[in-house]
């Protein structure tokens, strides 16, 4: 996924509102940001470090900007736009990054399914059958251990749930990390956080559902999956 024009850098001072955040560009100007955030953001930025941000080019925007990277206590860079997630998974499987999600001939995006009346981020399709990925983003890292949910997520367990009956019925399931984040060296759900969530994922697995993590590489340039991580 690249970035034309390049992101432009500033100087996160505060992250507030769970939507706001407010920078320092280069120019030395104070602005404030749109955060597309919807997590907790925990451990994925500091006060005072540099962040890149979009310019949607539209003057009727409230927020004409967009938060998209910003920098780890660690030093390390962390993507923050939690909707480019399911397009980076896409651009990934599409190039043949991702070798265990080929072979299918279609891919079709936030397709209804399930008992709960949910909807599946990527729904692929092949002779061989169908493939329900959901993706989720994962920036929040105690050291190189990347974590999922940064806060309590109902919403991921109902997830879990629509993965576990599909798996169960035979069909494909899959739940597809999505690291970015230059500092994570492998992903485990975040028990601690929220025990519910960690519960639903251990009824998932036993029941069959993938769970799939890749990597991605960070820059102003571009946001690209590159590599597979552990699942733990």
């Amino acid at each position: 996924m690249k970035f034309n024009p390049p992101l432009q850098r500033g100087t996160l001072l505060r992250r507030y509102k769970r939507f706001l955040a407010d920078i320092e560009i280069e120019t030395g100007e104070l602005m404030t940001v749109h955060c597309p955030n919807t997590g907790s953001m925990k451990n994925c930025w500091a006060e005072n470090t540099p962040c890149w941000y979009s310019d949607s080019g539209n003057p009727k925007r409230k927020y004409r900007h967009t938060l998209e990277i910003t920098t780890t206590p660690e030093a390390a860079l962390a993507g923050v736009n939690t909707g480019r997630a399911n397009g980076l998974v896409e651009e990934a499987i599409g190039a043949g990054v991702v070798a265990e999600l080929q072979g299918y001939e279609t891919l079709r995006r936030e397709v209804r399914y399930g008992s709960e009346n949910s909807r599946i981020d990527l729904l692929l399709s092949g002779p061989a059958g169908d493939c329900y990925v959901e993706v989720k983003n994962v920036t929040l890292a105690e050291g190189a251990r990347g974590l999922f949910p940064d806060a309590v997520s109902s919403r991921g367990a109902k997830h879990l749930r629509e993965l576990q009956a599909l798996a169960g019925s035979g069909v494909r399931a899959v739940l597809f990390y999505c690291v970015q984040h230059t500092g994570i060296e492998t992903v485990a759900a975040a028990r601690e956080i929220d025990p519910g969530y960690a519960a639903a994922l251990d009824r998932a697995l036993a029941a069959g559902v993938e769970v799939i993590a890749y990597r991605a590489g960070v820059s102003a340039d571009e946001i690209a999956l590159r590599e597979a991580i552990p699942f733990r």
